[in-house]
């Protein structure tokens, strides 16, 4: 009895071990798919910000969720559209992404308080968590890797550095600092993987 207890505890913690390692590489490859056509992963970013706020009013006009819960989603998924205007770059000192991120707790502390509060399935409350606030900020963090590679236009001016005019020196000045999370992957896999010699014949 306690050797099959100790084998179910085992094969548990290979799953999550493989739960996560998938994950990781799926997050990697849309990070790589974003970077690489960071035209379309903004136009699908909003097309799925369109599609989330159907969501919230069809919450509002089918459910007796109260108002208040999904109307702060929609602010949510306003100030993440005004995040929007700039894509691929993304200003973290911007007063977009501040309020965004305080739309963001705001929206996590109403749905607890509202889900705690009245008894739902649990297939239908993690349905809301994922689609209605989880699945726009997920697409934003991967989005962050976009701006990586881009190539340096006159629009590139609402930077801190505006004393610089030339585009293209800017470009290069800032090209060192990558903060995306496809470069913390990178960091990840060349600190943690082993890195295999080639052998000369």
């Amino acid at each position: 009895m306690w050797f099959l207890n100790c084998v179910s505890w085992v094969s548990f913690i290979l799953q999550i071990c493989f739960f996560t390692l998938a994950t990781a590489s799926c997050l990697y490859y849309m990070a790589e798919l974003v970077e690489e056509f960071s035209v379309a992963a903004g136009r699908f970013i909003r097309c799925t910000i369109a599609a989330v706020l159907l969501v919230h009013l069809g919450v509002m006009v089918f459910e007796s969720v109260p108002l208040h819960v999904p109307a702060c989603g929609v602010l949510g998924l306003a100030t993440m559209l005004l995040m929007m205007r700039t894509f691929p770059y993304f200003e973290l000192a911007s007063p977009s992404f501040a309020l965004a991120c305080v739309m963001l707790v705001v929206n996590h502390y109403l749905a607890f308080q509202h889900f705690t509060s009245v008894y739902y399935p649990f297939h239908e409350v993690i349905g809301y968590f994922v689609v209605c606030l989880w699945l726009v900020p997920l697409e934003l963090l991967v989005s962050l890797s976009a701006n990586e590679n881009v190539l340096p236009t006159v629009a590139d001016h609402s930077s801190s550095n505006r004393h610089e005019d030339d585009v293209l020196s800017n470009y290069f000045s800032r090209k060192g600092k990558k903060y995306g999370l496809l470069s913390l992957f990178n960091y990840a896999k060349d600190g943690l993987l082993p890195v295999r010699n080639k052998k000369s014949y």
